[in-house]
């Protein structure tokens, strides 16, 4: 849904305060270059106008927080540079962020280099994806990556079906990516799939349901992958609570590198036909009034 946000936790809408705002130098270079605003305070400005208009759509807190404004494709490195030689090597191959929100991490992207006309980003909802025109001061003709909008649980939106093994081919032709109305025309060609912050908004066994539902739209093709992060856990657990805190009830599934491995190498890929990689690292947020201490979970799940 968001970079690095938690919108699971669902609370009292609290007043947007200013003095959360805080962009690292790689933020602050990326925005700078891509909306054109060179000054900090300018850029500040505009940013909490942007921030204003989406609170006021939904309160998520990864918005009153700013967590919105975070890149984590490139945290994983790895798999990063990964998803760019794919974008040069392989004249069509396409890429799908699922929850792109604002649409910060394609930009981020293609801004690298990858292919604008390999691109699809889907969200439940494209309100973010149209204040991300407004966050980066462009417009559908300028900017012109497809978004499909769509609840990842709908069949008609995306159906699952068994991964392609690696003789196979794709079930149709790939579509015109500026046509689509769902992802279901996908289901084969996608080279690349990312996923911030998505899975842990979903229990178990929807994020097996989920898991199944993108491998049924990666391409066959061996270095295709699926990546991305989200809240994990050094042991694979359920967590509620916090207790005693007003309306910031919740209950929290995560996995463990291990159990993630196993979730994506043996039931949702036949075992051995992809590599796993898998690995806790610190949260890019606080949040002091919630139980846990939160590791974000990062990870590449690749065709062999």
């Amino acid at each position: 849904m968001s970079a690095d946000g938690v919108d699971a936790f669902a609370g009292d809408v609290e007043p947007l305060n200013s003095s959360l705002y805080k962009l690292g130098d790689e933020e602050k270079a990326f925005f700078k270059a891509t909306t054109g605003i060179s000054g900090d305070e300018q850029l500040k400005r505009h940013i909490l106008a942007a921030q204003a208009k989406a609170y006021a759509i939904r309160p998520y807190p990864c918005i009153h927080r700013f967590a919105f404004l975070g890149i984590g494709i490139t945290k994983n490195e790895a798999a990063y540079q990964h998803l760019l030689k794919l974008g040069i090597e392989r004249p069509d191959a396409l890429f799908l962020d699922v929850g792109c929100c604002f649409g910060n991490d394609v930009r981020r992207a293609i801004w690298d280099g990858y292919p604008m006309h390999n691109v699809v980003t889907s969200d439940l909802h494209g309100e973010f994806w149209q204040l991300g025109h407004t966050l980066f001061n462009t417009t559908s003709e300028r900017f012109t990556v497809p978004f499909v909008a769509g609840d990842i649980f709908d069949p008609a939106h995306l159906t699952a079906v068994p991964p392609l093994g690696a003789s196979q081919a794709p079930p149709s032709p790939r579509p015109d990516i500026h046509t689509l109305t769902s992802l279901n025309p996908l289901h084969g060609h996608v080279s690349a799939i990312f996923a911030s912050s998505f899975f842990h908004l979903f229990s178990e066994a929807e994020q097996l349901e989920l898991a199944k539902k993108l491998a049924g739209l990666l391409s066959p093709q061996a270095g295709s992958m699926i990546f991305g992060m989200h809240v994990g856990y050094p042991t694979k657990a359920t967590h509620k609570g916090p207790p005693g805190v007003p309306n910031k009830e919740y209950v929290l599934f995560t996995h463990s590198p291990e159990s993630w491995t196993e979730m994506w190498d043996g039931e949702v890929f036949p075992k051995g036909a992809v590599k796993v990689e898998a690995y806790l690292a610190p949260a890019e947020f606080t949040w002091s009034d919630v139980g846990p201490t939160w590791q974000f979970l990062r990870w590449t799940v690749t065709r062999v």
